[in-house]
């Protein structure tokens, strides 16, 4: 069974960086693609980042391109999101995903496992 747990959220001003970490068990994060989601309130829940282990591809939202960057440490099977010079509009609780039947994912909508959530508040 596939678990899939966030660490990393909090409290950061305007234009300041946050690291998210995803600690997965039962699956191996190199082997097929993984991915950062993030839901505001009122909001419908939107891909932010994914990465494929085949191609090494990395995708990212518009919102989100130049700003944040998807990285994973396989040996630790550990996934991050580094989220810098973020903004109000990036407050949302961010979640964890894996698509356990991809290796390859160009976009957001094959993901089908996912963690409780972190949430991650930007302030003014």
């Amino acid at each position: 069974q596939v678990h899939l747990v966030e660490s990393g959220g909090g409290s950061v001003q305007t234009g300041g960086s946050l690291r998210l970490s995803c600690t997965a068990s039962g699956i191996s994060i190199d082997s097929v693609c993984m991915g950062w989601f993030r839901q505001a309130p009122g909001k419908e829940r939107e891909g932010v980042a994914g990465i494929s282990p085949v191609g090494n591809k990395e995708i990212y939202s518009e919102s989100v391109t130049g700003r944040f960057w998807i990285t994973q440490d396989a040996a630790k099977q550990t996934l991050f999101l580094e989220m810098n010079d973020v903004n109000p509009e990036d407050t949302a609780t961010y979640t964890c995903a894996a698509a356990t039947d991809y290796k390859r994912c160009v976009n957001f909508n094959v993901y089908n496992t996912w963690g409780q959530g972190t949430q991650v508040t930007v302030s003014s």
